[in-house]
């Protein structure tokens, strides 16, 4: 037997066709969407690259294109919790989950960092600084995951893989203290971006807050439910599309809330007000060269004291 909608497929892979349980289908046609979206504006910042004037958003790139990466690894993950759980689906649900988190949040500290230094007028990190952070922020979870994973898979392989669902919940949440600590940091780091007097920056630091502010709600839900909820309403069958929802929800979120705004506002053009006076340290190359003509008359006076000067030693 087969569910309306079902080829001859795997009872694995039903939610994914399966036109009675519609949640499968909906929910894999919005990470769809947001794989294609995201796609798209992976190849716009590719295109937008050379028409960036402003050196601290230049140097910024390089983030938002692991940002992207991270949120295409948050939609593409959603088809892991619609596929069931079995011996393939597990280990890929307790790696990859914390450890795409961990670089979309990573991204958002390293990116607030930054901010915070722009926000009072001080030099920002190089593009080298900014990655070093954002793969040191990273690489912590990447650590912990494999670490788990070598040990459940090596050493009690077995009992991983049968695990019940109370423990298999449990492990799962315990495994993202970690990034629950990113989230935090990064909630923490983005309330200082709106202290400083160049406030053309805030914005971006907004974009921040309001994209962890809203992930962190989304986090909070989910593992209520996954924890607690699901079981005292005895709906069991409801933890794999709890943690679908929320894994679109917060792609949609990264999306919508921070790398679309960043994006639209990456060649926006250059206020002098946004830095110091005194510091030329993102100022674009068309305003070096037009300081460089206002200067042309001192530089000329200076060439014709020299010659001066020279034909008085020939005499």
């Amino acid at each position: 037997w087969y569910p309306d909608g079902c080829g001859n497929i795997g009872a694995d892979y039903h939610l994914l066709c399966d036109t009675e349980k519609a949640w499968g289908i909906v929910l894999e046609s919005l990470a769809a969407a947001g794989i294609l979206i995201t796609i798209f504006l992976i190849c716009s910042l590719f295109f937008l690259i050379c028409k960036v004037q402003d050196n601290s958003k230049r140097h910024m790139i390089s983030v938002y294109f692991f940002f992207l990466l991270g949120t295409l690894g948050v939609f593409g993950l959603t088809f892991a919790f619609i596929i069931k759980l079995n011996d393939r689906t597990r280990p890929t649900r307790f790696f990859l989950f914390g450890v795409i988190f961990a670089l979309c949040f990573s991204c958002l500290l390293t990116h607030a960092c930054n901010l915070n230094k722009l926000v009072r007028g001080r030099k920002p990190f190089s593009w080298r600084v900014l990655l070093l952070l954002l793969v040191s922020f990273a690489l912590v979870q990447v650590v912990i995951s494999i670490e788990y994973l070598v040990t459940m898979l090596v050493n009690q392989r077995e009992v991983f893989l049968t695990m019940s669902r109370e423990d298999t919940n449990k492990d799962f949440v315990m495994l993202l203290i970690y990034v629950l600590f990113l989230m935090a940091l990064t909630f923490l780091v983005s309330m200082f971006t709106f202290c400083g007097p160049y406030k053309s920056w805030k914005r971006h630091g907004a974009h921040i807050f309001v994209t962890v502010l809203f992930s962190i709600a989304i986090w909070v839900v989910w593992i209520t439910m996954l924890i607690k909820g699901n079981t005292d309403l005895d709906k069991i069958t409801w933890d794999d599309p709890v943690v679908a929802i929320a894994l679109v929800s917060n792609g949609w979120i990264f999306l919508i809330m921070y790398i679309v705004p960043e994006i639209c506002f990456l060649t926006a053009p250059l206020k002098l007000e946004d830095y110091p006076p005194e510091n030329d340290f993102c100022q674009p190359k068309f305003i070096k060269q037009a300081t460089g003509v206002d200067n042309r008359a001192y530089t000329q006076d200076e060439i014709v004291q020299a010659t001066r000067k020279d034909l008085k030693v020939i005499n």
